[in-house]
Protein backbone atom coordinates (compact mmCIF):
# COMPACT_ATOMS: atom_id res chain seq x y z
CA UNK A 1 0.00 0.00 0.00
CA UNK A 2 1.46 3.42 -1.05
CA UNK A 3 2.12 5.53 1.60
CA UNK A 4 -0.44 8.64 2.27
CA UNK A 5 0.63 12.21 0.95
CA UNK A 6 1.22 14.95 3.22
CA UNK A 7 1.68 16.72 0.05
CA UNK A 8 0.20 16.87 -2.78
CA UNK A 9 3.02 16.46 -5.05
CA UNK A 10 2.82 19.72 -7.07
CA UNK A 11 4.55 23.09 -5.21
CA UNK A 12 1.47 25.51 -6.57
CA UNK A 13 -1.12 23.25 -5.07
CA UNK A 14 0.38 22.87 -2.13
CA UNK A 15 0.63 26.86 -1.84
CA UNK A 16 -2.92 26.98 -2.53
CA UNK A 17 -4.08 24.33 -0.02
CA UNK A 18 -1.47 26.29 2.78
CA UNK A 19 -3.80 29.16 1.72
CA UNK A 20 -7.23 27.57 2.06
CA UNK A 21 -6.01 26.26 5.08
CA UNK A 22 -5.54 29.65 6.84
CA UNK A 23 -9.04 31.02 5.65
CA UNK A 24 -10.29 27.73 7.13
CA UNK A 25 -8.85 28.30 10.31
CA UNK A 26 -10.23 31.77 10.06
CA UNK A 27 -13.69 30.35 9.46
CA UNK A 28 -14.08 31.54 5.94
CA UNK A 29 -15.02 28.23 5.18
CA UNK A 30 -16.55 28.87 1.98
CA UNK A 31 -13.67 30.60 0.44
CA UNK A 32 -11.27 28.26 1.95
CA UNK A 33 -13.12 25.26 -0.31
CA UNK A 34 -13.18 27.16 -3.33
CA UNK A 35 -9.39 27.69 -3.22
CA UNK A 36 -8.85 24.32 -2.13
CA UNK A 37 -11.13 22.81 -4.81
CA UNK A 38 -7.91 24.96 -7.47
CA UNK A 39 -5.71 23.32 -5.84
CA UNK A 40 -7.10 19.38 -6.21
CA UNK A 41 -7.77 20.36 -9.93
CA UNK A 42 -3.86 20.53 -9.83
CA UNK A 43 -3.47 17.35 -8.04
CA UNK A 44 -6.18 15.27 -8.36
CA UNK A 45 -4.94 12.23 -6.79
CA UNK A 46 -4.07 14.01 -3.28
CA UNK A 47 -6.60 11.96 -0.84
CA UNK A 48 -5.66 13.84 2.04
CA UNK A 49 -6.24 17.27 0.18
CA UNK A 50 -9.97 15.91 -0.82
CA UNK A 51 -10.34 15.11 3.44
CA UNK A 52 -9.68 18.59 4.45
CA UNK A 53 -11.94 19.66 1.40
CA UNK A 54 -14.30 18.16 2.47
CA UNK A 55 -14.07 19.54 6.47
CA UNK A 56 -13.96 22.99 4.47
CA UNK A 57 -17.65 22.17 2.71
CA UNK A 58 -19.05 20.62 5.70
CA UNK A 59 -17.83 23.79 7.92
CA UNK A 60 -19.26 26.05 4.73
CA UNK A 61 -22.67 23.99 5.42
CA UNK A 62 -22.32 22.43 2.11
CA UNK A 63 -23.23 18.95 3.36
CA UNK A 64 -23.52 17.37 -0.48
CA UNK A 65 -20.48 18.95 -1.51
CA UNK A 66 -18.55 17.28 1.94
CA UNK A 67 -19.92 13.79 1.18
CA UNK A 68 -18.64 14.30 -2.30
CA UNK A 69 -15.16 15.07 -1.21
CA UNK A 70 -15.34 12.41 1.40
CA UNK A 71 -16.49 9.75 -1.47
CA UNK A 72 -13.44 10.92 -3.65
CA UNK A 73 -11.30 9.74 -0.48
CA UNK A 74 -12.41 6.16 -0.12
CA UNK A 75 -11.83 6.01 -4.65
CA UNK A 76 -8.70 6.62 -3.86
CA UNK A 77 -7.74 4.88 -0.43
CA UNK A 78 -10.50 2.24 -0.45
CA UNK A 79 -8.56 0.95 2.95
CA UNK A 80 -9.67 4.28 4.53
CA UNK A 81 -6.73 5.41 6.80
CA UNK A 82 -7.90 8.90 6.85
CA UNK A 83 -11.47 7.62 8.42
CA UNK A 84 -13.68 9.02 5.47
CA UNK A 85 -16.01 6.67 6.57
CA UNK A 86 -16.40 7.88 9.82
CA UNK A 87 -16.86 11.51 8.64
CA UNK A 88 -19.76 10.35 6.41
CA UNK A 89 -21.82 8.78 8.81
CA UNK A 90 -21.45 11.90 11.29
CA UNK A 91 -23.27 14.01 8.45
CA UNK A 92 -25.63 11.14 7.49
CA UNK A 93 -23.87 10.10 4.55
CA UNK A 94 -22.54 6.55 5.57
CA UNK A 95 -24.94 3.88 7.62
CA UNK A 96 -22.46 0.70 8.41
CA UNK A 97 -20.72 2.57 11.47
CA UNK A 98 -20.87 -1.04 13.20
CA UNK A 99 -16.81 -0.42 13.36
CA UNK A 100 -14.18 1.83 12.12
CA UNK A 101 -11.61 0.90 9.16
CA UNK A 102 -8.49 -0.67 10.89
CA UNK A 103 -6.63 1.01 8.54
CA UNK A 104 -7.71 4.33 10.18
CA UNK A 105 -7.17 3.01 13.59
CA UNK A 106 -3.69 2.08 12.74
CA UNK A 107 -2.65 5.34 10.98
CA UNK A 108 -4.62 7.40 13.70
CA UNK A 109 -2.30 6.28 16.05
CA UNK A 110 1.06 5.60 13.69
CA UNK A 111 0.20 9.43 13.55
CA UNK A 112 0.43 10.38 17.32
CA UNK A 113 2.92 7.65 18.53
CA UNK A 114 5.94 10.29 19.29
CA UNK A 115 3.56 12.88 21.18
CA UNK A 116 1.40 10.01 22.83
CA UNK A 117 2.16 9.83 26.18
CA UNK A 118 2.70 13.70 26.84
CA UNK A 119 -0.71 14.56 25.00
CA UNK A 120 -2.37 12.25 27.06
CA UNK A 121 -1.45 12.85 30.53
CA UNK A 122 0.16 16.41 30.80
CA UNK A 123 -2.30 18.33 28.22
CA UNK A 124 -5.83 15.89 28.41
CA UNK A 125 -5.45 14.87 32.25
CA UNK A 126 -5.80 10.98 31.06
CA UNK A 127 -6.61 8.88 33.95
CA UNK A 128 -7.92 5.11 32.93
CA UNK A 129 -4.61 3.04 33.29
CA UNK A 130 -4.81 4.52 37.27
CA UNK A 131 -8.16 4.15 37.28
CA UNK A 132 -8.22 0.63 35.75
CA UNK A 133 -5.62 -0.16 37.93
CA UNK A 134 -6.68 0.64 41.17
CA UNK A 135 -10.33 -1.00 40.44
CA UNK A 136 -8.21 -4.32 39.58
CA UNK A 137 -6.79 -3.68 43.48
CA UNK A 138 -10.05 -3.76 44.77
CA UNK A 139 -11.13 -6.76 43.23
CA UNK A 140 -8.02 -8.81 43.59
CA UNK A 141 -4.89 -7.75 45.54
CA UNK A 142 -3.10 -10.72 43.89
CA UNK A 143 -0.05 -11.27 41.97
CA UNK A 144 -1.77 -12.35 38.04
CA UNK A 145 1.02 -15.12 36.58
CA UNK A 146 0.36 -13.57 32.56
CA UNK A 147 -1.86 -10.90 31.65
CA UNK A 148 -2.58 -9.48 28.28
CA UNK A 149 -2.75 -5.74 27.46
CA UNK A 150 -5.00 -5.30 24.42
CA UNK A 151 -4.15 -2.04 22.68
CA UNK A 152 -1.49 -1.22 24.95
CA UNK A 153 -0.34 1.48 22.94
CA UNK A 154 3.21 3.32 24.06
CA UNK A 155 2.96 1.28 27.17
CA UNK A 156 0.85 3.25 29.77
CA UNK A 157 -1.16 0.65 30.66
CA UNK A 158 1.75 -1.58 31.04
CA UNK A 159 3.22 0.92 33.57
CA UNK A 160 0.58 0.11 36.08
CA UNK A 161 0.44 -3.53 35.34
CA UNK A 162 4.34 -4.29 35.56
CA UNK A 163 4.69 -4.29 39.02
CA UNK A 164 2.21 -6.86 39.92
CA UNK A 165 2.21 -9.26 36.79
CA UNK A 166 4.77 -12.26 36.11
CA UNK A 167 4.51 -12.28 32.62
CA UNK A 168 2.41 -9.28 30.17
CA UNK A 169 2.30 -9.08 26.71
CA UNK A 170 1.23 -5.82 24.68
CA UNK A 171 -0.91 -6.21 21.65
CA UNK A 172 -1.25 -2.84 18.97
CA UNK A 173 -2.58 -2.41 15.74
CA UNK A 174 0.37 0.12 15.35
CA UNK A 175 3.51 -0.23 14.74
CA UNK A 176 5.05 2.82 15.75
CA UNK A 177 3.20 2.77 19.22
CA UNK A 178 4.78 -0.88 19.98
CA UNK A 179 8.34 0.66 19.20
CA UNK A 180 7.71 3.43 21.94
CA UNK A 181 6.51 0.35 24.07
CA UNK A 182 9.17 -1.50 23.43
CA UNK A 183 11.61 1.03 24.48
CA UNK A 184 10.44 1.43 27.86
CA UNK A 185 11.57 -2.27 28.90
CA UNK A 186 8.18 -3.33 30.59
CA UNK A 187 6.53 -6.54 27.99
CA UNK A 188 7.82 -9.58 28.09
CA UNK A 189 6.18 -9.87 24.76
CA UNK A 190 4.96 -7.52 22.13
CA UNK A 191 3.10 -8.32 18.87
CA UNK A 192 0.75 -6.19 16.45
CA UNK A 193 -2.71 -7.43 16.10
CA UNK A 194 -5.82 -6.22 15.15
CA UNK A 195 -8.51 -6.77 17.77
CA UNK A 196 -11.45 -7.28 15.60
CA UNK A 197 -9.39 -10.38 14.52
CA UNK A 198 -7.53 -11.05 17.30
CA UNK A 199 -6.20 -14.65 18.48
CA UNK A 200 -4.35 -15.52 21.29
CA UNK A 201 -2.98 -19.37 21.26
CA UNK A 202 -1.05 -19.56 24.68
CA UNK A 203 -2.21 -20.26 28.16
CA UNK A 204 -5.55 -18.40 29.59
CA UNK A 205 -4.83 -15.27 31.18
CA UNK A 206 -5.30 -14.56 34.44
CA UNK A 207 -5.76 -10.48 33.55
CA UNK A 208 -6.78 -9.31 30.02
CA UNK A 209 -6.66 -5.35 30.39
CA UNK A 210 -7.94 -3.06 27.32
CA UNK A 211 -7.40 0.99 28.09
CA UNK A 212 -9.27 3.21 26.32
CA UNK A 213 -9.91 0.92 23.59
CA UNK A 214 -12.78 -0.29 22.55
CA UNK A 215 -13.80 3.22 21.61
CA UNK A 216 -11.87 2.81 18.81
CA UNK A 217 -13.40 -0.42 18.05
CA UNK A 218 -17.96 0.32 17.71
CA UNK A 219 -19.71 -2.79 18.25
CA UNK A 220 -17.68 -4.68 20.81
CA UNK A 221 -19.63 -8.39 20.23
CA UNK A 222 -16.92 -9.83 18.77
CA UNK A 223 -13.69 -9.14 20.19
CA UNK A 224 -15.45 -9.94 24.10
CA UNK A 225 -16.49 -13.04 22.13
CA UNK A 226 -12.65 -13.49 21.21
CA UNK A 227 -11.59 -12.12 24.50
CA UNK A 228 -13.75 -14.28 26.79
CA UNK A 229 -12.30 -17.73 26.29
CA UNK A 230 -9.03 -16.13 26.82
CA UNK A 231 -9.23 -15.77 30.50
CA UNK A 232 -8.64 -18.47 33.04
CA UNK A 233 -11.46 -19.49 35.64
CA UNK A 234 -10.44 -16.97 38.32
CA UNK A 235 -9.16 -14.59 36.06
CA UNK A 236 -10.23 -11.19 35.74
CA UNK A 237 -11.32 -8.79 32.46
CA UNK A 238 -10.26 -4.84 33.01
CA UNK A 239 -11.49 -2.13 30.13
CA UNK A 240 -13.42 1.14 29.82
CA UNK A 241 -15.00 2.89 27.16
CA UNK A 242 -16.57 6.57 26.85
CA UNK A 243 -20.32 6.18 28.69
CA UNK A 244 -22.96 6.54 26.10
CA UNK A 245 -25.08 9.98 27.34
CA UNK A 246 -28.48 8.98 24.96
CA UNK A 247 -30.35 6.06 23.88
CA UNK A 248 -29.15 3.07 22.20
CA UNK A 249 -26.34 0.34 22.69
CA UNK A 250 -23.49 2.37 21.32
CA UNK A 251 -22.86 5.65 18.94
CA UNK A 252 -19.97 7.15 17.30
CA UNK A 253 -19.57 10.48 18.32
CA UNK A 254 -17.75 13.76 16.87
CA UNK A 255 -14.66 13.11 18.09
CA UNK A 256 -14.64 10.10 15.54
CA UNK A 257 -14.67 7.81 19.05
CA UNK A 258 -17.52 5.34 19.74
CA UNK A 259 -19.30 5.59 23.53
CA UNK A 260 -21.03 2.19 24.80
CA UNK A 261 -24.26 2.27 27.40
CA UNK A 262 -23.97 0.48 30.59
CA UNK A 263 -26.55 -1.68 29.68
CA UNK A 264 -25.10 -2.83 26.44
CA UNK A 265 -22.07 -3.68 27.78
CA UNK A 266 -23.82 -5.63 30.82
CA UNK A 267 -25.78 -7.85 28.48
CA UNK A 268 -22.74 -8.34 26.47
CA UNK A 269 -20.41 -9.72 28.91
CA UNK A 270 -23.13 -12.03 30.58
CA UNK A 271 -24.21 -13.29 26.66
CA UNK A 272 -20.36 -14.02 26.88
CA UNK A 273 -20.43 -16.08 30.74
CA UNK A 274 -18.73 -12.73 32.02
CA UNK A 275 -19.81 -11.38 35.57
CA UNK A 276 -19.63 -7.72 36.15
CA UNK A 277 -17.50 -7.27 39.56
CA UNK A 278 -17.77 -3.46 39.41
CA UNK A 279 -18.56 -0.90 37.50
CA UNK A 280 -18.03 2.81 37.96
CA UNK A 281 -18.51 6.65 36.26
CA UNK A 282 -15.52 8.37 36.03
CA UNK A 283 -13.77 11.42 34.22
CA UNK A 284 -11.01 9.50 32.04
CA UNK A 285 -9.33 12.38 30.25
CA UNK A 286 -10.49 16.10 28.92
CA UNK A 287 -11.68 17.21 25.68
CA UNK A 288 -11.37 20.62 24.09
CA UNK A 289 -11.36 21.38 28.56
CA UNK A 290 -14.81 19.48 28.51
CA UNK A 291 -14.16 16.38 31.18
CA UNK A 292 -14.96 12.93 29.30
CA UNK A 293 -16.85 10.51 31.30
CA UNK A 294 -16.29 7.13 30.92
CA UNK A 295 -17.07 3.51 32.38
CA UNK A 296 -14.28 1.76 34.33
CA UNK A 297 -15.17 -2.01 34.26
CA UNK A 298 -13.93 -4.95 35.87
CA UNK A 299 -15.41 -8.77 34.94
CA UNK A 300 -14.75 -12.14 35.72
CA UNK A 301 -16.15 -15.35 34.32
CA UNK A 302 -19.31 -16.90 35.87
CA UNK A 303 -18.33 -19.45 38.49
CA UNK A 304 -19.07 -22.98 37.57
Amino acid sequence: MKPLQASSGDLIADRRADFAEMLHAAGDHAPAADLMLEALALAPGWAAGWFLLGEMQEAAGRIDEAASAWNKVLALDPSDRLGATLRLGLIGEATDLATPPSAFVETLFDQYADTFDAALVEKLAYRVPALLSEAIHMQDGRMFGLALDLGCGTGLMGEMLRPFVGRLEGYDISASMLKKAEGKRLYDHLAKADLQVFRHDGPRADLVTAADVFMYLGALDNIVGRIAPLIAADGLFAFSVEKLAGPGDYALQPSRRYAHSEIYLRRLLSANGLAVLSLEEKVIRKDRLEPVVGLIVVARPFAN
